[in-house]
């Protein structure tokens, strides 16, 4: 029987214990926070979006780094394995919009409870309020191996398999700092850039804090660096203080961080995806007719929202007091520009504390695909956010958490 430490009870960690001991090793799950999951508790604002139900070879599309190198973890554990794991261990399921899975419940403390019985079930030995100081190695002959860790107390514990699972950067508060990075340089790796990602946007232009707290839903984006299409899509967006954010804008922002970070980018908004300009502009013909008389900033209310009015009356450069029946046709076409159009600068993101992900980490190229194991070190082995590997929003990043640390775990328990 292999002994098997653990360090972090995230998703990945908890995943990789229960996997391990579910595969005939000991194991041992060291957590320095109070509690376990305590990152997957603040995930989808408290929901919990366990994973997309998308069809496979769409999966590794919302992939925004090296989706190749998922393949074998994915396959181990897919996404319909994910669902049948928390239905069994006692969390119903369901589907929602974007094929995106929730716990029936609504309630993110339903999958770690999930997860906290099959670790009881298994005799997991979980221990929490302990910190790792570092990894514990030792030469042989062939090449260096982990034996175990030194805890921050002095104490040393051995073990035949060391699963790091300890997250990356972002929501520090939940215990993400970044010690899976040093423990991965120790042992030789080398870590790729981290940057937040998942992250809302800051712009430049200053009439978004008039907008603070607008929500709107059922709009298209284009992110963009010159004529060069970063991204695009459709669905729901914030306007904050600094800038915007939003499910759509975070999605974004993981492509812009990707290659984009520094470079002037640009944001552009369509107010109405769904209307062509010729049938935006006969719309709002009809708004100018039934309200003839009234004056062009009273005009727009069975338009827009409310707090978006004043903002775009501004930006149209159609003086507020005009009569709408005055309004030119060549005014009214830049009104239509502008609502399918509406663009702003984009000069950079929120930092990692209010990221829900971090991009970069260690270098995959350095672990084997197939078991997550170390190629540097032997009988060590990393899972989730600490490994070089995002996606985009809608559960595929807590997916990735649960296929490397399922591979993570059946490997290390292998002899």
């Amino acid at each position: 029987m292999n002994s098997v430490i653990v360090i972090g009870a995230g998703a990945a960690g908890m995943m990789a214990a229960i996997a391990a001991s579910e595969n005939g090793a000991k194991v041992t799950l060291l957590e320095h926070n109070e509690k376990t999951g305590k990152k997957v508790f603040i995930t989808g604002k408290g929901r919990c979006n366990i994973t997309n139900a998308c069809e496979t070879e769409k999966f590794f599309d919302h992939v925004i780094s090296n989706g190749k190198f998922l393949y074998s973890a994915f396959y181990r554990l897919d996404n319909q394995a994910v669902i049948r794991f928390f239905e069994e261990a006692g969390c119903k399921c369901k589907e929602e919009r974007g094929e995106r899975i929730f716990p029936v419940s609504d309630h993110s403390s339903d999958v770690i409870a999930a997860l906290n019985r099959k670790m009881t079930q298994n005799k997991v030995d979980v221990r929490l309020h302990t910190k790792v100081k570092e990894l514990l190695f030792e030469e042989t002959e062939e090449r260096k191996e982990v034996v175990g860790v030194i805890l921050s107390s002095g104490q040393k514990l051995c073990a035949d398999k060391v699963i790091v699972a300890t997250g990356g950067k972002s929501y520090e508060a939940t215990g993400s700092t970044g010690d899976g990075y040093r423990f991965a340089i120790d042992a030789g790796h080398s870590i790729k850039e981290i940057k937040p990602a998942l992250v809302p946007f800051t712009v430049e232009e200053t009439w978004c804090m008039a907008m603070q707290g607008l929500a709107l839903k059922n709009v298209g984006i284009l992110l963009q660096s010159g004529k060069k299409k970063i991204y695009e899509g459709f669905g729901e967006m914030l306007f904050t203080h600094f800038g915007v954010s939003g499910p759509l804008i975070l999605s974004a922002s993981s492509h812009y961080v990707k290659k984009y970070l520094g470079q002037p980018v640009t944001l552009s908004i369509d107010l109405k995806p769904a209307l062509t300009k010729e049938q935006l502009d006969k719309r709002i013909l009809r708004d100018f007719e039934k309200n003839k008389n009234k004056q062009f900033k009273n005009s727009l209310d069975g338009l827009l929202p409310a707090k978006m009015v004043p903002v775009i009356i501004k930006l149209s450069g159609i003086l507020p007091e005009k009569k709408v029946n005055e309004i030119t046709k060549e005014e009214r076409a830049g009104l239509v520009d502008l609502l399918k159009n509406l663009t702003m600068h984009i000069n950079g993101t929120r930092d990692f504390k209010e990221a829900i992900i971090t991009q970069g980490g260690i270098n995959v190229k350095e672990i084997n695909p197939s078991t997550m194991e170390s190629k540097i070190i032997k009988n060590l082995y990393f899972a989730g956010e600490v490994l070089d590997l995002d996606a985009v929003t809608g559960g595929f990043n807590l997916q990735i958490a649960w296929s490397t640390g399922y591979l993570a775990g059946v490997s290390a328990a292998e002899s």
